[in-house]
């Protein structure tokens, strides 16, 4: 089974929001990396997706007039396949990712990037639905502290916890960088 690495919004928008933090940016780094270098290792097609939404002025940091669609500082530069932009939380809406990803044979896709509970779940639950099989790399999402509807705080690990629980089974297999590499060395030998 051919299997394409999605990189979803590893953009440095996100610096320039008020919840970011550099907290949990290396262990993230070290696990999107592993990917993209793991990738590129085996000949995997690689996506990237860029969220670039709302007015588009310069004071919007998702606007591409602000400078900041582009990749995060540390992330590992590579060749992607195929660049897409987003306005929506799936990477599959209005993007045409969806028919670049079938016409090419891709039957497994490893998710990765930024927000685990936004883009990187949602990408993962909507290609699920629509028959992929899907590596979902915890580690190499990354997301940040949120408040809750009562006020009390809600870590990101916490929230990276929830994302696993309520994928794992249902839409997605939990993998670490190493095993979704490996899961897909294997399918493609057994293809």
């Amino acid at each position: 089974m051919n299997t394409c690495l999605i990189v979803i919004d590893a953009q440095e928008s996100f610096r320039h929001r008020p919840f970011f933090t550099e907290r949990d940016m290396p262990a993230w780094l070290a696990a999107q990396n592993a990917l993209i270098e793991g990738a590129r290792a085996v000949g995997m097609p690689m996506a990237r997706v860029f969220h670039a939404d709302g007015p588009e002025q310069a004071s919007n940091p998702f606007a591409l007039a602000s400078g900041h669609v582009r990749p995060i500082e540390g992330l590992a530069d590579f060749d992607a396949d195929t660049t897409v932009y987003k306005r929506r939380h799936s990477a599959l809406v209005g993007t045409g990712l969806d028919v670049w990803l079938t016409q090419r044979g891709i039957g497994r896709l490893i998710i990765s990037g930024i927000r685990t509970e936004q883009c990187c779940e949602t990408t993962a639950r909507h290609a699920s639905d629509l028959g992929w099989s899907i590596d979902f790399v915890a580690d190499a999402t990354l997301t940040f502290d949120m408040q809750q509807p009562d006020g009390a705080p809600l870590s990101a690990e916490a929230i990276k916890a929830r994302t696993a629980t309520v994928l794992s089974g249902r839409f997605v297999t939990l993998c670490t960088a190493e095993q979704a590499l490996a899961r897909a060395t294997d399918a493609a030998g057994n293809h």
